[in-house]
């Protein structure tokens, strides 16, 4: 599809450069102005005919999406790491912003999914969480690290009788540390129980095998919307579950990985391992892999999580809960868990 206006935009905290083409000229137009985006919804609004604007995946993306999408016809959030055409040559704002719209002209740019649904505020905050759990997994690193170097197991559950006082100071901070991280992590835990309440996605995802409230929670909050998926090879590629083959002139060298969501892995990798701990249809697929098909237990597991994710997307794009299927296709009792 054809704009009458494509727009660039390069945002910083103290500027923002505003590049402009249209669709009968290939002259670029540039101006760069202190930045404030009441001016730049003003410069939008003023452009006659239909508009698309591009900007980069930055950690302001997501909020100037949500203040301008509603400004032009189409919102392009570009993948930075794809515009190697920026790192060529002189580099600064102006410039940038001239590339970028040249770029969205010729549509070569790679978009970022960004949406300014409810379920972005849920994005937010599983990232939190994220975080949290990292901080929590460091300072038990620090406190079994503290412990092996006082000549101790590391597996003591208290941190107490340390040979000197300052290694008795830092233990306790450790451990203030780590009260404060298991007390929030409850917390985070609640909120996403109440989001659970609220919308019947998270449930419905709560209904696979082997998904619990905090995968299918982080499966909602980084999909969002399933419809953006045309297949479930393009799910699989986004959760890393699949690899792209990469062929040249009748040749094949070999596949690699596509940039995916590293925490949707996370998620269908571990539902596996819980999933075929039960009597569920994913255990019976993975015994099927197992005695039927000859495969080694790691490749078993990765196909079950690659049925899993199929599975989800199915259940999320239905808007049903899963009913659990043998391999005949006939609806089977499993464990539902809420």
């Amino acid at each position: 599809m054809g704009y009458d206006h494509y727009i660039a935009v390069d945002w910083s905290s103290k500027n923002m450069a505003i590049a402009r083409m249209t669709e009968k000229s290939n002259k670029v137009g540039v101006i760069d102005v202190p930045s404030d985006v009441k001016e730049l919804q003003i410069y939008l609004e003023n452009l006659r005919g239909t508009k698309v604007m591009t900007i980069e995946e930055t950690t302001t993306s997501q909020w100037l999406y949500t203040e301008l999408v509603n400004r032009v016809d189409r919102m392009i959030v570009c993948d930075p790491v794809r515009n190697h055409l920026l790192s060529e040559g002189a580099k600064n704002d102006t410039i940038d912003a001239t590339k970028l719209v040249q770029l969205l002209r010729a549509g070569l740019l790679k978009e970022v999914y960004h949406s300014a649904e409810r379920f972005i505020e849920l994005r937010r905050l599983v990232s939190g969480y994220d975080d949290l759990v990292k901080a929590g997994v460091r300072l038990k690193n620090q406190r079994y690290a503290l412990l092996r170097a006082t000549g101790k197991t590391g597996d003591e559950r208290v941190g107490s009788g340390l040979p000197s006082e300052t290694d008795q100071h830092v233990m306790e901070g450790i451990e203030r540390q780590m009260a404060c991280c298991a007390k929030e992590k409850t917390d985070y835990e609640g909120a996403f129980r109440l989001w659970a309440k609220k919308y019947s996605a998270i449930r419905h995802q709560m209904s696979l095998p082997g998904i619990g409230l905090i995968g299918a929670v982080k499966i909602v909050s980084r999909v969002v919307s399933p419809e953006r998926f045309v297949d479930s090879g393009h799910y699989l590629s986004y959760t890393g579950l699949v690899k792209l083959e990469r062929k040249s002139g009748g040749v094949t060298y070999g596949r690699k990985s596509s940039r995916y969501s590293r925490e949707l892995k996370s998620v269908y990798k571990i539902g596996v391992v819980t999933a075929i701990r039960g009597k569920n249809p994913i255990r019976d697929y993975y015994d099927y892999l197992i005695s039927e098909k000859g495969y080694p237990d790691y490749q078993a597991r990765h196909k079950s999580a690659r049925r899993l994710a199929t599975l989800s997307l199915g259940v999320f794009k239905s808007g049903e809960r899963y009913q659990p299927r043998n391999r005949r296709g006939n609806v089977v009792g499993t464990d539902q868990r809420e």
